[in-house]
C-alpha cells in the first residue's frame, strides 16, 4: 500500500518537542518521506497513491508500546479483584488458568489486541502461558508482538525455553522472542542459572518481574541476603542486558546495576496501584540514566489495556509520592510510552517517524474539546488525552483501526462472544 498523509502536524520523537508541519509518505510497510506538503501525485517509488489522507491537522505520532502484558489474561477482567497480590495470583488466577486451552488463549489475545488498537498501541510485549497461541493472534490480525518467556517451577525449562526462541522467531516479521522467566520469586535457583548461561550463550537479554512487591524483595534477602536485581546479577543474567517488569522497590545499589548493565525497568503504574504493590521511583531511574518503558499489564490487574492512563499514573503517582509537583514532565513520559518502549522490546524500526523507519503510526484527533485550548500539545496527550483521541492506529503499513472501526480481518463481536463463552464455561 501506498498512502499519503497530507495537510499533518507530526511528532517525530526524535528530540524536538515541536511537531513537524506537512506530510508523511508509507510505501509498503516503512516510512518513505516525512517533510514539507507536496502536490499530489505519484510516490518517491513512481505509481499512483493508494490512498491520500488529509489529516485535516491532526497529529501523527509513534505508536504506544505497551511494554508488559498478558493479553489473554482478558478472561478474567473484573473477575478477581479488590485481593493483595500474592492471594489474587495464587487463589484465584492460577487455578482459573488451569482451565484454559490453547485455542481459549489465542481467541483471547485476540480480544486484547483489539483493545490495544482502540488506544493507540501498536505493538506488545506479551509473557503468558503458551506464546505460540499469542504469536498466532498477532500474526492473524496483523499486529505487532514481542514475546517472552516465562519459566518458572509450574512449568517450562531452559531447554524449552531455547526452543520456544527459535520456533517463534520464525513464525512472522511481526512477532519476536525474548528470553526470560516468570519472576525470581516463582523459579528455582538451578533453573535462574541455567537461564543466564543460555543468555550468554545466545548473547541476548532477559526479562522477568523484577521486584515488584516489597514482600518479594524481603524474601529474596531471605534466601540470598541480597535483592533480586544483585542475585540475578551475580549469577550473569544481565551480561547482555535486559528488563525487570515493575521494578518497584528498587534501591540504589540496584537502579546502579541496572544503569551498568543496560537493564530496562517498565513501569505499571495502574496495576501497581490497583494491587497496592506501591509507586515506582521513576524520577531516580531517569536520573541514573536508565531506560524506562510503560505497560499495562494484564487486564486482570489493570483491568483496561489504556495507554493513556499509564501515562497520566506514571506522570501523578511520582509527584504525589515526592510530594513535588513538578518531578516528573510530560514529555519524558510520553517518550517512555513511545521510544522507551521500543527500546525495551528491541523494536529499533519502530522508535520514532523517520524515513526508512517501521509504519507504526497513530493520528489523535485534536479536534476532541480535551485538546482544546492548544497550549501544549505534549501535555494534552499526557494530561488530558484519551482512548477518544485515537483516529487511527497502523500497523506495519496497515491501517487496523480507524474512526471506530477494526480492519483486522475479524468480526469483533464474534471475538467478543466467544471471551464471555470462554469464562461462562470455566465457572
Amino acid at each position: 500500500m501506498r498512502i499519503r498523509f497530507y495537510n499533518a502536524r507530526i511528532f517525530t520523537m526524535q528530540g524536538n518537542d515541536a511537531p513537524v508541519r506537512g506530510e508523511l509518505h508509507v510505501e509498503d510497510d516503512r516510512i518513505s518521506y516525512i517533510g514539507e506538503g507536496k502536490e499530489k501525485g505519484k510516490s518517491e517509488r513512481g505509481g499512483l497513491w493508494d490512498r491520500e489522507i488529509d489529516c485535516d491537522g491532526n497529529l501523527l505520532l509513534p505508536g504506544f508500546k505497551n511494554a508488559h502484558t498478558h493479553s489473554a489474561m482478558t478472561f478474567l477482567r473484573s473477575y478477581a479483584d479488590d485481593l493483595p497480590l500474592q492471594e489474587w495470583l495464587y487463589d484465584r488466577v492460577f487455578p482459573m488458568e488451569a482451565k484454559l486451552t490453547k485455542e481459549d488463549q489465542e481467541l483471547l489475545a485476540q480480544l486484547g489486541i483489539l483493545e490495544y488498537l482502540t488506544s493507540g498501541i501498536t505493538a506488545n510485549f506479551d509473557m503468558y502461558l503458551d506464546n505460540m497461541c499469542h504469536a498466532e493472534a498477532s500474526r492473524a490480525l496483523g499486529f505487532r508482538t514481542v514475546l517472552c518467556g516465562s519459566m518458572n517451577d509450574f512449568g517450562g525449562s531452559v531447554a524449552e525455553t531455547e526452543e520456544e526462541y527459535y520456533k517463534i522467531n520464525e513464525v512472522s516479521p511481526l512477532v519476536s522472542y525474548r528470553l526470560g522467566f516468570h519472576a525470581e520469586y516463582t523459579t528455582k535457583g538451578e533453573s535462574i542459572e541455567g537461564l543466564a548461561e543460555l543468555a550468554r550463550r545466545l548473547k541476548e537479554p532477559v526479562y522477568l518481574h523484577l521486584a515488584e512487591t516489597k514482600k518479594e524483595v524481603e524474601e529474596c534477602y531471605g534466601r540470598h541476603q541480597m535483592s533480586p536485581v544483585k542475585y540475578l546479577d551475580s549469577v550473569g543474567m544481565f551480561e547482555y542486558g535486559g528488563g525487570g517488569f515493575h521494578g518497584v522497590w528498587l534501591n540504589d545499589e540496584d537502579r546502579e546495576i541496572c544503569a551498568a548493565k543496560n537493564v530496562s525497568i517498565i513501569s505499571n503504574p495502574a496495576s501497581n496501584a490497583k494491587l497496592a504493590s506501591g509507586i515506582a521511583d521513576l524520577c531516580a531511574l531517569l536520573d541514573k540514566g536508565i531506560n524506562v518503558a510503560l505497560g499495562t499489564d494484564g487486564p486482570a490487574s489493570n483491568n483496561a489495556l489504556d495507554m493513556f492512563r499509564e501515562m497520566y499514573l506514571a506522570s501523578v503517582l511520582p509527584k504525589l509520592a515526592r510530594e513535588d509537583a513538578a518531578a516528573m514532565d510530560a514529555a519524558a513520559v510520553l517518550r517512555m510510552a513511545t521510544v522507551g518502549g521500543a527500546i525495551a522490546m528491541g523494536l529499533s524500526d519502530c522508535d520514532v517517524l523517520a524515513e526508512g523507519k517501521k509504519a507504526d503510526i497513530i493520528m489523535l484527533d485534536m479536534h476532541r474539546p480535551n485538546m482544546q485550548p492548544e497550549n501544549n500539545l505534549i501535555k494534552n496527550i499526557v494530561y488530558s488525552g484519551s482512548k477518544e483521541n485515537v483516529k487511527m492506529t497502523m500497523v506495519d503499513g496497515k491501517i487496523l483501526y480507524e474512526d471506530g472501526m477494526f480492519f483486522v480481518g475479524r468480526d469483533p463481536e464474534e471475538i467478543y462472544q466467544r471471551a464471555n463463552a470462554i469464562i461462562n464455561r470455566m465457572r
